[in-house]
């Protein structure tokens, strides 16, 4: 804008310029800061969906007159909830402070909003208005629903591949995103690296807004975050490879305090992600002192379903009978590891495995209700071994066969209607049986299992897949090559698991295709091909 206009025409054309977009100064108020880049670079994201709240999320980059983004003061950022796209129907909006202790992230928690309903959202700051969000809030907890679809995905790798896989989720018509983990890398870089990550080794709070920032600013999963609300949850590489609990993981320069690189890495993922202050169980300063971030949670969906969203890092036990006494993870003979049968040891951590079993005691037992469980790993047991004996691998739920065994005791004993398990972490599709005891092929199956392949990460092949289905005939299918996403579809008569994956993860324009399908009847824990 020319500098040599009088002051009042500046503001007046300044308004005017915002009220085109939808968003007006008061009258008298100073003349809005003027960015010399986008500063909604990172785009957009709802998350944490309720019946009548949802989070919206955003994070501001940017160099206003070439001062350091660190020593920004706090920004006025204004927001916009509507009915329409065009915003001509407002449903709430307010302002509030992006601040540097936080990264400049935003985490609007809207409340008092109507049930199953579709919303649009945007954000302001200064002369700068962000892409335009689409997202919903799900059915009341007592309203009758005929269908909901959800995607779930996991593990997606900068150097290993693009993300076209969310290019084509966006086609999905979706209800809500079931993200279970891995969302960046702490690795520098990785052998014959389709893109190359900015940045060396992930250590430091700025280290991982940095790489956040980087995975953020793929276009395509800016657009799939724009699409629909996602609930999250974490794995290792949020923090470190293999990490368990308070117990580092086995990758990268050693530190020397753990604690405080993870609470360097919680905070981080609390920036980009979006969740409710509450997760935050002491506030952001608790994380130095080791307190908890509680992502777990329960959301209904109608009468329809309940999805659970499960936390298998953060008070996990270290795992048991690694090699050569390393930190980190390998498989273990359980014949030969006494730590294996420790019935103390957990995945969940008691709190949480307590919480667990109270919500179970409390869910729809209905044979038109769905139990999802959103999780990080396999949970059903793969054995690597061909013939007598087992090798098994430790960082996984067959690391935690006592923990497994009472979480299966526990969807008994309350009848937990139509359970069903997604999983991520392995890079690779299984799908399965749960089963009451592992031990006995005949046994009973108390639910079903889809374990999700990677956005990106890579995996090993299909060689000896074939080998590893015999071994473990719970499993009816299992693919360790494609890569991309499944898609859930409940009505109270039936599930449908479609899996979908890219033709070349390492082509920013790849096709999709659909790997397999499955149904699930509803009262009727077997799954059937399509």
């Amino acid at each position: 804008m020319d500098g040599s206009l009088p002051v009042h025409r500046r503001r007046l054309l300044q308004s005017l310029a915002l009220a085109g977009a939808g968003f007006c100064l008061p009258q008298g108020t100073a003349a809005p800061t003027r960015f010399s880049t986008n500063p909604f670079a990172l785009g957009v994201a709802s998350g944490s969906p309720t019946h009548d709240s949802v989070v919206l999320w955003t994070r501001l980059v940017f160099d206003v007159d070439g001062a350091s983004r660190v020593r920004q003061p706090p920004v006025s950022v204004r927001w916009e909830l509507a009915h329409d796209e065009n915003f001509s129907r407002i449903v709430q909006t307010g302002h509030t402070q992006a601040v540097s202790a936080l990264a400049h992230s935003v985490h609007v928690d809207v409340r008092g909003l109507e049930p199953d309903r579709w919303y649009f959202y945007r954000f302001a700051a200064g002369d700068a208005v962000s892409a335009t969000g689409r997202t919903r809030t799900f059915p009341a907890p007592d309203a009758v629903v005929a269908r909901l679809r959800l995607a779930y995905a996991s593990c997606q790798r900068w150097e290993h591949g693009y993300y076209s896989a969310y290019r084509h989720m966006r086609d999905e018509n979706l209800d809500v995103v079931l993200f279970l983990g891995d969302y960046i890398y702490e690795y520098p870089n990785a052998g014959k690296a389709v893109r190359v990550p900015t940045g060396g080794w992930v250590l430091t709070l700025d280290d991982y807004r940095e790489r956040y920032a980087l995975h953020k600013s793929d276009a395509d999963l800016q657009a799939m975050h724009a699409a629909c609300p996602w609930l999250v949850t974490w794995d290792d590489h949020e923090v470190q490879n293999d990490y368990a609990g308070v117990a580092s993981g086995n990758s990268g320069p050693p530190v020397v305090d753990f604690m405080a690189r993870r609470a360097a890495a919680y905070q981080a993922f609390y920036e980009h992600m979006p969740l409710r202050a509450s997760v935050l169980t002491r506030a952001m300063a608790g994380l130095a002192n080791g307190a908890e971030m509680r992502i777990y949670q329960r959301v209904p969906y109608g009468r329809l379903a309940s999805l659970y969203v499960l936390d298998a890092r953060q008070y996990k036990d270290a795992q048991a009978c690694t090699r050569d006494g390393k930190a980190g993870s390998s498989t273990l003979n359980p014949a030969t590891c006494a730590a294996w049968n420790d019935r103390a040891r957990s995945m969940l951590g008691a709190q949480q495995e307590s919480w667990l079993d109270a919500e179970w005691g409390r869910a729809p037992s209905k044979e038109s209700s769905w139990n999802v469980v959103g999780q990080q790993s396999l949970f059903g047991q793969r054995d690597f071994h061909h013939g007598s004996g087992q090798v098994l691998w430790n960082d996984g739920w067959d690391g935690y066969a006592a923990a497994r065994t009472r979480f299966t005791n526990a969807l008994q004993k309350h009848a937990v209607a139509n359970p069903v398990l997604l999983g991520g972490d392995v890079h690779e599709n299984w799908v399965g049986h749960i089963k009451a005891d592992y031990a006995d092929a005949a046994s009973l199956a108390v639910g079903t299992e889809f374990c999700g392949t990677s956005i990106t990460s890579r995996s090993a092949g299909n060689a000896k897949i074939p080998d590893y289905l015999a071994e473990n005939p719970h499993f009816v299918f299992a693919d360790s090559e494609r890569k991309g996403y499944g898609v859930v579809e409940l009505t109270p008569r039936k599930l449908t698991a479609t899996l979908r994956v890219v033709s070349d993860v390492t082509l920013a324009d790849s096709g999709v295709q659909t790997l397999a399908q499955f149904a699930v009847q509803a009262g009727r824990p077997v799954i059937e091909g399509m």
